[in-house]
């Protein structure tokens, strides 16, 4: 009886050790896959075109770790502070259009009871299923149409209008807010308008920062809508900026990894100040 109890003991122990150390296994072997490219991205960047031609590893140490002319030659060349400025202007008019154009949405869903109600809400889910690529014939010949092709309020207009995933976000975060402050600010004499501004978007602050941080990373790293809606060079965001290397750049890798690094960076530090709140968002609308 001992000796099996003993066996069972020394097999529970076992199992309690190997369960973490697989965890943090496969935690360090999915941190390599992650941070193996970027590393051979950032030390390329760093390198002259010698060392390339040389048929220096990716992983290769560069000899001077302070050459940032690659960094120059992305920048003045390469028109990386253009694409980053009108990546900015639209990143900025699609992020407060999604944010107000979603609160509202979700506002006049969840308060009110209309007809065709029912109908609206399984249209959203639809039209989250329906394959983007398949309406686009029919979705650029409405922006040329509309006389926004080859303009900054093409991907604007697209990104705002076709953003049903903040709808989603904010009727979750809405729900958990009582009618009877709605109620209670009606009696006061407030307008459905200063209700929804005053007393509902207030309250939706975390819900508003989950979709400024997600649209807004979207938007930014987003190349399909800027290449197709704005081939202009001078209209270029900071991804069809980095697609444009592969012109004048082909065979300059070093300059390549260079705006690589540019358009990676605001991404990554914007994502590690902020991941707290992505995290807290996404859960708390999941579980209201």
């Amino acid at each position: 009886m001992s000796n099996t109890r003993l066996s069972a003991d020394r097999g529970s122990l076992s199992g309690r050790v190997a369960a973490p150390a697989l965890k943090y296994l496969s935690l360090v072997l999915a941190s390599l896959v992650v941070l193996l490219p970027l590393t051979a991205v950032l030390l390329t960047s760093l390198k002259t075109h010698k060392e390339i031609a040389n048929g220096s590893g990716a992983l290769t140490p560069p000899h001077d770790w302070f050459n940032f002319s690659n960094y120059r030659t992305a920048f003045v060349q390469g028109h990386m502070l253009r694409g980053m400025a009108n990546t900015l202007f639209i990143l900025v008019f699609s992020v407060a259009g999604s944010v107000l154009i979603g609160s509202m949405a979700a506002y006049a869903i969840d308060r009110y009871r209309f007809r065709f109600r029912g109908p609206i809400l399984a249209a959203f889910l639809v039209a989250t299923l329906v394959p983007s690529v398949t309406t686009q014939v029919g979705t650029f010949q409405v922006i040329n149409t509309f006389g926004l092709f080859d303009t900054r309020w093409a991907p604007i207009l697209l990104y705002t209008g076709t953003d049903i995933v903040s709808i989603y976000i904010f009727l979750q975060f809405m729900r958990s807010i009582p009618v009877s402050l709605d109620e209670a600010a009606r009696i006061d004499g407030a307008s459905p308008l200063r209700i929804y501004w005053t007393v509902i978007m207030p309250l939706l602050k975390p819900a508003v920062a989950t979709v400024v941080i997600v649209k807004g990373i979207l938007v930014y790293n987003d190349f399909y809508y800027p290449f197709l809606y704005m081939p202009s060079d001078e209209l270029g965001t900071i991804s069809t900026s980095l697609y444009r290397f592969k012109g004048p750049f082909g065979a300059e890798w070093q300059d390549i990894c260079a705006g690589a690094v540019l358009v990676i960076v605001p991404t990554l530090v914007v994502f590690l100040f902020l991941q707290r709140f992505i995290y807290n968002g996404l859960t708390q609308g999941a579980t209201k």
